[in-house]
């Protein structure tokens, strides 16, 4: 018994080494630095700066615009993807031909890393979709969607639903297919319409898998970053409170922006350990009414 235990522990130990040294260790020390002049310069001294940069961020109009654009983003990331995602799911669960085909397909898309995606993205927005616009008279196609602000943002959402929507997809279709199927079937005998059976009968049965897509699709729309920073760069620019920026710069841009762009380490820092606070609670509460909503149904 003893012996087990400690072979237990010692397969453990790789994993809980690397999490401790790349996860918590950095996760401590970064909260220390978002309270210090940190600027990540050899021969420097790091002073202790208490709330100062804290403060900074909430008269920094950059990041109240990045929350408020991240915040609108993540609202319709989430309708998206959930919308698109249960839609094949209940597609490929309808005992349609080749259905292993079309969850391949479905979810190819999540395999591309972001970066790619983005430009690959970028390059049929400014490019094909423009010319497709062009030679058929499509008025709205005819300019890039990207040169925007509030279709950029879409274009976005286009391409986060289109790289997502098959990973959540598979969420749904192993919640459907370990649905009781005679209750299903006691339905469809009893007289019940599909959509009635959608409603009273399978949508109660699946209740947990919308908690845990909804909790998927909220942690990655805040935390976006690869496709924002590939696709638009933050771009185009555009006027918040009489102050000039980018108006598709999502939360965790705009710290990357702060670190590295302007070398404020210190000042990224401190928005780095707020943008995990907004995380947390945004996420508890979304899981919160989730588990609210599955008791009611």
């Amino acid at each position: 018994m003893k012996r087990s235990g400690l072979v237990f522990y010692l397969f453990l130990l790789p994993a809980g080494f690397s999490f401790v040294f790349v996860i918590v260790i950095p996760f401590v020390l970064g909260i220390y630095y978002s309270f210090t002049d940190w600027t990540a310069m050899t021969g420097t001294n790091v002073n202790w700066v208490g709330l100062a940069n804290y403060a900074a961020i909430f008269r920094d109009v950059t990041f109240l615009h990045s929350f408020l654009v991240t915040l609108a983003y993540a609202f319709l990331n989430i309708i998206f993807i959930n919308a698109v995602a249960f839609g094949l799911a209940l597609l490929v669960t309808n005992g349609l031909k080749l259905t292993g085909l079309y969850r391949a397909a479905f979810f190819l898309p999540n395999l591309i890393g972001g970066i790619v995606l983005g430009y690959i993205w970028q390059f049929i927005f400014n490019n094909a979709l423009v010319s497709f616009g062009g030679n058929f008279g499509i008025g709205f196609l005819e300019l890039t969607l990207l040169m925007n602000r509030n279709s950029a943002l879409i274009a976005i959402v286009i391409v986060t639903t289109w790289q997502m929507a098959g990973y959540i997809m598979m969420i749904y279709v192993a919640a459907i297919q370990s649905a009781p199927a005679e209750l299903l079937e006691a339905s469809h005998i009893d007289g019940a319409t599909y959509l009635q059976r959608l409603r009273h009968i399978l949508l109660p049965l699946i209740a947990p898998a919308f908690t845990v897509s909804l909790f998927l699709t909220l942690v990655r729309s805040f935390q976006q970053f690869d496709v924002n920073f590939a696709l638009t760069a933050g771009g185009p620019a555009g006027i918040f409170m009489d102050r000039a920026l980018l108006t598709t710069e999502f939360l965790a841009l705009n710290i990357f922006n702060t670190a590295f762009s302007f070398r404020e380490l210190a000042q990224g820092q401190a928005k780095s350990v707020v943008f995990f606070l907004i995380l947390v609670i945004a996420a508890l509460v979304q899981v919160y009414f989730n588990k609210r909503k599955e008791l009611e149904m």
